[in-house]
C-alpha cells in the first residue's frame, strides 16, 4: 500500500471496487480525515475500460464543491493525470446500508422510513442541480449516525449531468439488480430511474431481499421488464401495509407511473413515518416538515433546514413545565413547534407565544455566560426545538446568516409591540 498521495497520508484501506480503491487518509494541510478514492492505473491503461473509467472519474470530479447537502457526501478535491487520478471526499465512518440487507440483520421499519425520507431530500437536491445518480444501491448510501438513521448518498461516479430534460445514455451503467426497466433497455434516464433504484433499496432494507432474483442477467432483466414484485408486507410482517403502495409505485414499469417529483415521494413517506411518532419521539422527517413550513425559517433552503434538524434537540413537554427560568444561565435558542407558552418576569406576564415563534434569543445573541431575563412556561402540551449555540456555530455561514436575519426581524417586531404597549399605558 502506498503511504502518500499528494498532500494525503494514507492510513488504511477502506474498500475496493471495480475502478479503484478507497483509503482512509489524512489531509496533511487541514489535519482532517478524508476518504481518498484512487483510480486503478491498470484500468486506466486498458484500451476497452480506460475511456469509461476516465469518464466516470471526470463526472464525479466535476461535482467537487457543488453538492452541499447534509445527506450527500461532500467532494473536496479531484486530481486527474495521464495515468492516475484521485478524489478526496468526506469520510463517513459508519459503513454502508449493505450491512443491513441480510434478513437476519434488518433495521427497524421506522429507521428505513427515515432513511427513505432523507434520501429523497438528497436526491431532489441533486436533481435540481441536473444530476441523475444512476447507481443507487445500499453500498452507496453511507451511515453517519445509526441511532438517528442519518445517512449520506455517495459515489456519483456514474452520475449523468443533464443540461435539460431527458438524456439518453450511450451505454448501460449501474448495478443490474437496481436498474429500472428503461435503464435496462438503454432508454431515457430522468429522476424516475433513480426512483426505481430507491424502490429496490427500500424493498431490500425492509424485506431482506430484492424484488427480483434470477440465476443470470438475461432472466433478471426479463423480470425487471415484465414481472410484478410481491408486496413487502407479505414477506415481512413488521412492514405496515401503508408502505406497500409506495414501494410498488416506485417499482412501476413505466417512469410516468412513478412519483412526479422527489418531494411528492418524500411527503408520502413522511405520512407513514408519523405512525410511530409517540413510540420513537419526533422523527427527523417531522422536524424537517415543521421547520420547512415555518414563517421564521421561510428564507432558508432545504439543505439548510437539514442543518437545523441536525443541530437541534426536540422534546414534548406537558402543560405547566418551566422550559427556561430567569436568572439561570443558558445560551440556547428555542423554537416553539406546537402549543403555547407564557413569558413572565418576577411573576408578571410579559408575553404569550404560539407555535411558530422563537424564544431565548437574547441570551443566544449575547453569547457568553448570560443569565436568562425571563421565565418561559408551557401553557399546554408543547413541542419545542432547542438549538445549542455550539452546534449552530458549526453550521454553514449562509445558514447562520439567514438565522441572524430572522432574529433581526423578530427583535424588530417585539420592539414595536413593546413600544405600542408603553404608549397604551402612558
Amino acid at each position: 500500500m502506498p503511504t502518500q498521495i499528494g498532500k494525503y497520508h494514507l492510513r488504511r484501506l477502506l474498500g475496493e471496487g471495480a475502478s479503484g480503491k478507497v483509503y482512509l487518509a489524512l489531509d496533511t494541510f487541514s489535519g482532517e480525515d478524508v476518504a481518498l478514492k484512487v483510480i486503478d492505473q491498470e484500468r486506466l491503461r486498458d484500451p476497452k475500460l480506460g475511456e469509461a473509467t476516465r469518464g466516470q472519474f471526470m463526472s464525479e470530479a466535476s461535482l467537487a464543491g457543488k453538492l452541499a447537502h447534509p445527506h450527500i457526501v461532500s467532494i473536496f478535491e479531484a486530481v486527474m493525470q495521464d495515468d492516475t487520478g484521485y478524489v478526496a471526499m468526506e469520510y463517513v465512518p459508519g459503513g454502508s446500508l449493505l450491512n443491513f440487507t441480510p434478513p437476519e440483520n434488518l433495521l427497524p421499519v421506522e429507521d428505513v422510513v427515515q432513511i427513505g425520507f432523507k434520501s429523497c431530500s438528497a436526491l431532489d437536491y441533486a436533481f435540481r442541480k441536473g444530476i441523475v445518480h444512476r447507481d443507487l444501491k445500499p453500498a452507496n448510501i453511507l451511515i453517519v449516525d445509526g441511532e438517528n438513521a442519518n445517512i449520506k448518498v455517495a459515489d456519483f461516479g456514474a452520475a449523468l449531468l443533464q443540461a435539460g430534460g431527458e438524456t439518453t445514455q450511450r451505454r448501460i451503467v449501474g448495478t443490474p439488480g437496481y436498474m429500472s426497466p428503461e435503464q435496462v433497455t438503454g432508454g431515457a434516464l430522468t429522476l424516475h430511474s433513480d426512483m426505481y433504484a430507491m424502490g429496490v433499496v427500500l424493498y431490500e432494507l425492509l424485506t431482506g431481499r430484492r424484488p427480483f432474483i434470477a440465476s443470470d442477467l438475461a432472466e433478471l432483466f426479463e423480470k425487471i421488464k415484465h414481472r410484478e414484485p410481491v408486496r413487502p408486507s407479505a414477506i415481512r410482517a413488521a412492514v405496515p401495509e401503508r408502505l406497500d403502495p409506495i414501494l410498488l409505485r416506485l417499482l412501476s414499469k413505466r417512469p410516468e407511473d412513478r412519483y412526479p417529483t422527489w418531494a411528492d415521494l418524500g411527503l408520502e413517506i413522511a405520512q407513514v413515518g408519523k405512525l410511530s411518532v409517540y413510540q420513537r419521539g419526533i422523527p427527523d422527517s417531522e422536524k424537517f416538515g415543521i421547520l420547512r413550513s415555518s414563517a421564521f425559517f421561510q428564507h432558508i433552503n432545504d439543505a439548510q433546514v437539514w442543518e437545523l434538524v441536525q443541530a437541534s434537540r426536540w422534546s414534548r413537554l406537558p402543560a405547566g413545565h418551566a422550559i427556561l427560568r430567569e436568572d439561570e444561565p443558558g445560551q440556547s435558542l428555542f423554537y416553539l413547534a406546537a402549543g403555547n407558552v407564557k413569558v413572565t418576569k418576577r411573576g408578571r406576564l410579559l408575553n404569550a407565544l404560539k407555535a411558530g415563534e422563537c424564544f431565548g434569543e437574547m441570551a443566544y445573541i449575547r453569547g457568553g455566560a448570560e443569565l436568562r431575563q425571563a421565565t418561559v412556561e408551557s401553557m399546554a402540551d408543547v413541542v419545542i426545538a432547542e438549538f445549542d449555540k455550539d452546534a449552530m456555530a458549526r453550521m454553514s455561514e449562509a445558514c447562520r446568516l439567514e438565522i441572524a436575519h430572522g432574529l433581526l426581524r423578530l427583535l424588530a417586531e417585539r420592539l414595536a409591540l413593546a413600544n405600542e404597549r408603553v404608549a397604551q399605558t402612558a
